[in-house]
This record gives structure tokens, C-alpha cells and sequence, in this order.
């Protein structure tokens, strides 16, 4: 008799945990085949330490294949599940398709940014929840600095230096407080000639800062950025982004190159194509983490409304803890269904947060306990210590020289501002010219893609659009790209949002990191529209015909999935690519930002 075959879509705080914990229960007596579209398990937490300089990149990344070494790891993403005829249909990084059989299949696809219908947002902002995207603030933050320091002129240097973060939750709180530390360094040792200092600003229509922690906790929080010289203003937020600042809700304007969206999140939308029961964005799930009516089918972390069982009539927050912990009761209830142990349903009991504010400076309530300064920082760094599931050794490594040496302030340019835009189906993965070709994710309210056009330089005083080895506008921030090209916020205070768009159901889904609030890592969906794709460059192979199609050719899968499409989206021009033997885009060189000419508001929840 064959052994049973469990797919997990998701590397996640919930989704590794599921792998970790099915490999160790079920002792090689089931398959186990975790998709996708990295290789490496994020440990978000400690991501803003990543934007300012605090860890290298491949400290918070832990190896798949290294620490689960009994799981098979498919690198992909996942565009379409047959529940009915138990398979899951994904594209490769190389855009290669395949299919994988389930018998049990567990849905751990996390979040996405949640974005507002605010004006200038999608086109101007960036958010933070994944490495590129920390890769990227960390070097604009020190192209600002460097730009501001050589500038004469104090308005152009005023603006080069003011640095503003929408979102006062975990990761908004620990950008600000880390960015500030960051760019005060900088200046110390390279005055700006015109005798002005970095400023940072922190915004929220919260009455206060880190509003979900306890109120002496956020007390705290908010008197070590005021102390650091964070402008904290709560009540407040955007109006109206622009290429040279935003325009705030009380009527004043910021001059400013840099707009962090630390908004929150909101479930993945995938879920949505399945057709099942949902509450606010998430796959209704029983307190076993089943979904009801389909014995085979589990979802846990950010896509999951888990019912809280210590307070009725209430779901589980999307939090890193939750995610994590559902991680391990979907794995025993997986293996209950294969007649392996015993079903348990998921109770937690809360262990409390904690915040890393940047240096010896902490906020923290373990166990319910309230702690701030030094004692609060020590608790909080050991619990990333115990929590990570590798790395801990070149981690405190890190933090060791950081305390004894200066941080080294400089820019690499790998990853550029369109590489990152904030309306994005898979934020862990940075687009780059020459990858597989497909057309992204509608972005329109009514599920097509909005028409955009090209404009002038992007935020952050970068050159305009059409530069050698840049890509067309239609790859830029403000609107999905024609080509998704193949690469977890702190404890997200939303319990769930709307997804944006307007999509069908069974259509496709998309495997990668699960949620939490730091925790994210969603494949990215490739929303093929009819009609011939051009072939990879240089792949000397002819273009395949998409799935909506319905007609396949060199061999490949003829037809999608039955169900309907999760786009409705019709054919859009996916422009061209990247000019044969062109230069990779320097670290100075990148394409303007694109605005929306149907005067559509961005989508995302209100």
C-alpha cells in the first residue's frame, strides 16, 4: 500500500512548523512535500534589525532542506488547486509547471500589505515584509543620508532626511525606532554640511502608539522614540502621497523621499478562489484546524479564522505566536487523520510580546509581566534566540560585533524601488528583468488590470524611467507587473480584512511563507491571461499557451484546473522586456514611478 501524500503550500511560521512537526510524527510513513517559492524559512521579527544594518540578510533566512530533511521542498508557487481531484498545479522559479497529488493538502499562505484607497500610496510607498523589501530601505535610507549630506540646498536636504512610516504597530514602531539609531550614526560621523539632522516621523489614527500591547508597554515605546527625536503623531495619517512628500490628514505637508506602509495586513486572497465559507478574508476552519465539509483540506496561520475557544464567538489574532502554534496542532490533527496519535483542538494561552526598540532599549511583557530598558531588551533578544529555529549562533554573533563595532553604512543597489512595489502578491520575492513571463495579479477594483503610463523619477531622487537595463513602466510600482518574476510585519493587529479586488472562485492559489505578524511568505498567483506567452529569453523555447487558454503547446499542460477563473482580468500587454546583452540596472539607475490614468482608487481594504 502506498503512503499518503501531504502537500503543504507555505513556509511560514505555521507552514514550517506543520513540516517540522509531520516529519517528526508520522516517522517516514507519509510523503510530506512542502511548496514554495524560496528556500529558506524568514524569521520576520527581526527583519527591521536587517534594514538597519544590525544583521546580514542570511541571518533570519533558515534553510529548508537543512532543518527538514525528511520533507521534500518544491521551489514554486502554487496558481491552481483541484479539491476535487486532489491536486495542487504550480509554476518554478524557471517557469516550468508541474502538479502535485495530495491526500491531505494544508493551506498556509499567510498575508499580504494591506493597502488603503489613499492617492499616490501604491505608486510612491513601500512596504516591509520581506527581505527585499528591508534590503531595499536599508539602501535608500543611506542614499538619502549621503544625497542630504552633499546637498547646499536646505530644502532639497530636509526632504532627503525625512523619513516617514505609516503604522504605529510592531513593525512600524521597531522601523522608526531602529531607522532613527541608524541615520543618527551616519550623521555623527558625516555632519551635513547644512547643520540639519535626520528626522523621523511615525504615524497612526491610533489614540497610541502599539495600541493592541498593554498601556504602560506602549507608554514606554512612545518615550523612547521621543527621546530619540521620532516625530510620534497619533490621530494622523496620509492623505495623499506624492513623488516629493504626503500630504497628512490634519492639512500640513511633509517634503519627503521616503513613505514606509506599516499599515497592517490582510488575509491572502487565494483562499477566496476555493468557494468556501469565510470570515473577513480567512477559510473558515473548525477548532481542529479542518475545514468543515472537506475532511482533507486543512488551512492554518493568516488564512485561517481559527475560533478562539477562550473567548466564544472570537477568532484567533494574526500573530507570529498564533501562527506558530498552529503550526504544530495542524500537524497532530494531519496525522490523526492518517490514524497516527489523537486529534486535539487548538486552545492557547497567552505568553505575551515584546518589542525591540533598537540598542539596550526594549518593551516587553512576558507572561503578562511588564518590562522596559535594559531588562526588557535581554528578555526580548533571548526569546529570539529560543523562538528561532536555526541561526542562533551567527545571530548573537552579530549583535556581539554590533555592540563593540561601528555598523558599516553603505549601498549595495541589488535591489532597486520597482524590484519592491507595494501592491504586490508576494512581497518575500523581488522582481527582476529576464525571468519567466506572466502577467500579475489584477489590481483593479473590478479584477483587470488598471491601464498605467510613464512618469517621471521615482521617490527617493532616483533617475527616470527607460534607463539602460530598466524595465517598461508596466513592471513599476502603481501597477502589477507583465512579468512576476521568481525571488513575515511584527504582530499584525487586524484579525482579518477584505481582499482586494474582485476575483472568481476556483481559480488559483499560491503557495509560500505562512502568516504571522512578521510572518508572512505567500507565493506569488501567475494570472495568465488567454493567448500565446512569449518564451523566457534566451530559452530558445516557444512560448506556451496560457491556462485560460485551454490549449497547450512543446508539451506542456494543456488546461487549468476545472473551476472558474480567480481572475476575470482580460489580455493586457505585458510590454516589452529588458533590450538583449543590456547591463543589469545600475545601483543608481532605475525607471520612474507609474501613475493610474482610469482615476481608480488603489485596492485593499478601507
Amino acid at each position: 500500500m502506498s503512503r499518503p501524500r501531504i502537500v503543504i503550500v507555505g513556509a511560514g511560521f505555521a507552514g514550517y512548523r506543520t513540516a517540522r512537526t509531520l516529519s517528526r510524527l508520522t516517522r517516514h510513513q507519509a510523503d510530506i512535500t512542502l511548496l514554495n517559492p524560496t528556500d529558506y524559512f524568514l524569521y520576520l521579527p527581526l527583519l527591521p534589525q536587517v534594514a538597519a544594518g544590525i544583521l546580514e540578510p542570511r541571518r533570519v533566512s533558515v534553510s529548508l532542506s537543512g532543518t527538514l530533511p525528511h520533507v521534500r521542498l518544491v521551489l514554486g508557487e502554487a496558481d491552481g488547486i483541484d479539491l476535487d481531484g486532489h491536486t495542487v498545479h504550480y509554476t518554478g522559479p524557471e517557469g516550468e509547471e508541474g502538479t502535485l497529488p495530495f491526500d491531505r493538502l494544508v493551506l498556509a499562505a499567510g498575508s499580504v500589505n494591506k493597502l488603503l484607497p489613499i492617492p499616490g500610496v501604491a505608486e510612491h510607498a513601500h512596504g516591509f515584509r520581506g527581505l527585499p523589501e528591508a534590503l531595499y530601505l536599508r539602501d535608500h535610507v543611506t542614499r538619502q543620508v549621503e544625497l542630504a549630506a552633499a546637498a547646499d540646498d536646505r530644502a532639497e536636504c530636509a526632504a532627503r532626511c525625512t523619513f516617514v512610516v505609516v503604522g504605529a504597530g510592531y513593525t512600524g514602531t521597531e522601523v522608526a525606532a531602529h531607522g532613527a539609531m541608524y541615520t543618527d550614526a551616519q550623521v555623527r560621523k558625516h555632519p551635513m554640511r547644512t547643520g540639519m539632522r535626520p528626522r523621523w516621523m511615525l504615524l497612526d489614527v491610533a489614540p497610541r502608539v502599539m495600541p493592541e500591547m498593554d498601556e504602560r508597554l506602549s507608554r514606554t515605546a512612545e518615550r523612547v522614540l521621543r527621546q530619540r527625536g521620532v516625530d510620534v503623531r497619533m490621530g494622523t495619517s496620509v492623505k495623499e502621497a506624492t513623488h516629493d512628500g504626503v500630504v497628512l490628514t490634519d492639512g500640513s505637508t511633509v517634503d519627503s523621499r521616503t513613505l514606509v506602509w506599516c499599515v497592517g495586513v490582510r488575509p491572502d486572497p487565494l483562499v477566496e478562489s476555493l468557494g468556501l465559507p469565510m470570515e473577513r478574508g480567512r477559510l473558515l476552519v473548525d477548532p481542529h484546524l479542518q475545514v468543515p465539509g472537506r475532511p482533507e483540506l486543512f488551512a492554518c496561520g493568516d488564512v485561517a479564522a481559527v475560533p478562539d475557544l477562550n473567548q466564544p464567538g472570537q477568532y484567533t489574532p494574526m500573530t507570529a505566536q498564533h501562527a506558530w502554534r498552529h503550526g504544530k496542532v495542524c500537524a497532530q490533527n494531519v496525522a490523526a487523520s492518517l490514524g497516527i496519535g489523537e486529534r486535539r483542538a487548538y486552545r492557547h494561552r497567552d505568553m505575551g510580546f515584546v518589542v525591540d526598540l533598537g540598542g539596550a532599549k526594549a518593551a516587553a511583557n512576558p507572561l503578562g509581566l511588564p518590562m522596559s530598558g535594559p531588562a526588557a531588551g535581554a528578555v526580548t533578544r533571548g526569546y529570539h534566540l529560543a523562538a528561532m529555529p536555526g541561526n542562533r549562533v551567527r545571530v548573537a554573533a552579530d549583535w556581539l560585533l554590533d555592540a563593540v563595532l561601528p555598523r558599516q553604512a553603505v549601498q549595495l543597489g541589488l535591489v532597486r524601488s520597482w524590484s519592491v512595489p507595494l501592491e504586490s502578491s508576494s512581497p518575500e520575492v523581488a522582481r527582476v528583468p529576464g525571468g519567466p513571463e506572466r502577467h500579475g495579479r489584477a489590481a483593479g477594483p473590478t479584477g483587470q488590470r488598471p491601464d498605467v503610463e510613464e512618469t517621471g523619477n521615482q521617490p527617493g531622487g532616483e533617475p527616470a524611467r527607460n534607463q539602460p537595463g530598466g524595465e517598461p513602466a508596466k513592471g513599476q510600482p502603481g501597477g502589477e507587473p507583465a512579468r512576476n518574476q521568481p525571488g513575515g510585519e511584527s504582530a499584525k493587529t487586524q484579525p482579518g480584512g477584505e481582499p482586494a479586488g474582485s476575483r472568481s472562485h476556483g481559480g488559483r492559489a499560491k503557495g509560500g511563507q505562512s502568516g504571522s505578524p512578521r510572518a508572512s511568505g505567500k507565493p506569488r498567483r501567475a494570472v495568465e491571461a488567454a493567448g500565446p506567452r512569449p518564451a523566457r529569453e534566451g530559452s530558445g523555447k516557444p512560448g506556451r499557451a496560457s491556462r485560460a487558454s485551454g490549449t497547450g503547446s512543446a508539451g506542456k499542460r494543456p488546461t487549468a484546473p476545472s473551476g472558474p477563473s480567480r481572475s476575470a482580468a482580460p489580455p493586457t500587454d505585458p510590454g516589452p522586456g529588458p533590450p538583449a546583452n543590456q547591463p543589469p540596472p545600475g545601483p543608481d539607475i532605475a525607471p520612474g514611478p507609474v501613475k493610474r490614468t482610469d482615476r481608480r482608487a488603489a485596492e485593499g481594504d478601507s
